[in-house]
């Protein structure tokens, strides 16, 4: 499996088998603080965690993919898909509203994007959610869990790899935090200096490994 980050909360994942997974496409120019540049790859399956122009231009990427915007369990494209509905901020949604978390499963690896996430998870939700070898994960704060709820839903996963998400870039001037806090917690830190890492089952490591990925727009 190949994960791009392509900016923001957009990945780009990739199968061996070819199939592509766009998740959470920002409009460019997005309330004039998201300057990632437009998202040319196509995609067979976009995922929007929710309906925000920050994370929800579905209708841009290229090659007529599947949109999946809700909760629920299906297969697309070979791929098997859960959303799991959560909430955007710790009052149950009345700040910001609804957010879906969504686990993958690629190349025999368990992945999940937790969208705009803005809580700890419940214990039902992190039944559903299960184990998790690869997560995706908001680190910047004021809309999301910042860096210490960020490491502490690491912690509760025991995922593999954790790949942060979601935080204050030159290219995003939201009001969010850079990730440099979020990684003062984590202990095996890698700066890729590259957009794209490559992963596979039988290589992941033992103990949490934090990857930190370069926009690539």
């Amino acid at each position: 499996m190949k994960v791009k980050w392509l900016g923001h909360a957009s990945f780009l994942l990739t199968a061996e088998s070819g199939s592509c997974i766009i998740t959470d496409p920002y409009q460019p120019g997005a309330f004039g603080t998201i300057n990632y540049g437009p998202i040319e790859e196509p995609a067979d399956i976009v995922t929007v965690s929710h309906d925000h122009g920050d994370h929800n231009d579905a209708k841009s990427i290229k090659g007529n993919p599947q949109i999946v915007n809700t909760p629920g369990e299906r297969q697309v494209s070979g791929i098997r898909i859960k959303g799991i509905p959560a909430h955007h901020d710790t009052s149950g949604g009345r700040e910001r509203g609804s957010n879906i978390i969504f686990c993958f499963t690629l190349d025999g690896m368990n992945v999940c994007h937790a969208g705009d996430l803005g809580h700890q998870p419940t214990a039902g939700q992190l039944s559903q959610i299960g184990q998790v070898d690869v997560l995706l994960v908001p680190v910047g704060g004021k809309f999301t869990l910042d860096a210490k709820g960020a490491n502490d839903l690491v912690e509760t996963l025991k995922t593999k790899v954790v790949i942060p998400m979601h935080f204050k870039t030159p290219k995003c001037d939201l009001p969010l935090a850079g990730v440099d806090d979020f990684l003062k917690m984590r202990k095996d830190v890698k700066r890729l200096k590259a957009s794209e890492v490559s992963l596979k089952k039988e290589a992941l490591p033992s103990a949490t490994e934090t990857l930190v990925l370069e926009p690539a727009l």
